[in-house]
């Protein structure tokens, strides 16, 4: 990541298309977040126009002109480097991570593997492709686990599973998405969230649900869930979380903006979960949140993040 170019005046960003919509299971979540932030750059004077990309992105673009875009498609299509792949290839930068960095981020697994390879804490887990795995799975980690699909977003397919049956049915429901599998060690701890913007890390939140653990519901439905910032870590523990958390991004190749998350143990130890290269921008959303609690309104969170793809639009073209 790379120090921003300052943007004084919004017509030197042009022409802007902001992305939303898409066709993975968080279409209605990003159509609300991508509404949100064409409102915030037209309230500060940006020639925005909102673009519905459906499960067609390049009849989406309907032959318009855009200087650029800013990317607020979640899950697959979007958020995978498929969208980043197509804007490549036509000459159009934006906001947020390029290609391989986002193909990385959105697999768990190859997440996973790349951290494990730089000393990344994350927890250990199990690949589950046939009944075998079954077995090798309990008898490489107990219970509990969670069971999740490798290519999903906002927590969707993902079980918790103490039991043989559990561990059976949560597979099958998390096969149901049409991508890899694998069970993940539970770690019986507190959510916390880093929010990453341009190289620096913003507050850290503390995340509280009544339920098993931050799912789609706790997260965009739930009117439980509590969010702590500041954090309740003291200052040095927090600063060894955003620490962290900027390596989770960097090996990754992630750019721009992005949040990563992680649960911290009895010990104190952290286990980094996963990183989000296209974060919610809902009412619930965390690194707006987290914005606010470093003194940064949801307009000025929303132009420095379009500052990005003013930045990077040499490096993202080819």
């Amino acid at each position: 990541m790379m120090g921003l170019r300052k943007i004084e005046e919004p017509a030197a960003f042009g022409n802007v298309g902001v992305l939303m919509g898409g066709a993975s299971g968080e279409r209605e979540i990003s159509l609300k977040g991508g509404n949100a932030v064409l409102s915030a750059l037209q309230s500060r004077d940006v020639n925005a126009v909102g673009v519905d990309v459906g499960d067609r992105p390049m009849e989406a673009l309907g032959g318009q002109h855009f200087d650029r875009m800013f990317i607020v498609v979640h899950g697959r299509g979007g958020e995978d480097g498929m969208l980043q792949g197509l804007l490549d290839s036509l000459k159009i930068p934006y906001t947020g991570s390029g290609l391989l960095g986002s193909a990385l981020a959105m697999d768990k697994l190859k997440t996973k593997l790349c951290w494990r390879g730089m000393e990344i804490p994350t927890p250990p887990w199990w690949v589950l492709k046939d009944d075998d795995d079954i077995g090798r799975c309990i008898e490489k980690l107990g219970f509990p686990v969670i069971v999740k699909p490798a290519l999903e977003g906002s927590s969707l397919g993902m079980s918790k599973a103490g039991t043989v049956d559990e561990l059976m049915d949560a597979w099958s429901q998390a096969s149901g998405f049409g991508c890899e599998v694998f069970a993940e060690a539970w770690i019986e701890g507190k959510e916390y969230t880093v929010g990453i913007l341009d190289d620096t890390a913003l507050p850290v939140i503390g995340l509280k649900t009544p339920r098993e653990f931050y799912d789609f519901e706790a997260k965009y439905c739930s009117t439980t869930t509590e969010y702590i910032c500041p954090c309740g870590l003291d200052r040095r523990a927090e600063q060894d979380v955003q620490t962290i958390a900027l390596r989770s991004a960097h090996v990754l190749g992630v750019e721009g903006w992005c949040r990563a998350d992680l649960l911290i143990d009895s010990s104190g130890k952290p286990w980094f979960i996963e990183v989000n290269t296209v974060p919610g921008m809902t009412d619930h959303s965390l690194v707006p949140m987290a914005a606010r609690a470093a003194g940064m309104d949801f307009e000025e969170l929303v132009w420095r993040i379009l500052e990005t793809s003013v930045e990077c639009e040499s490096s993202k073209t080819v």
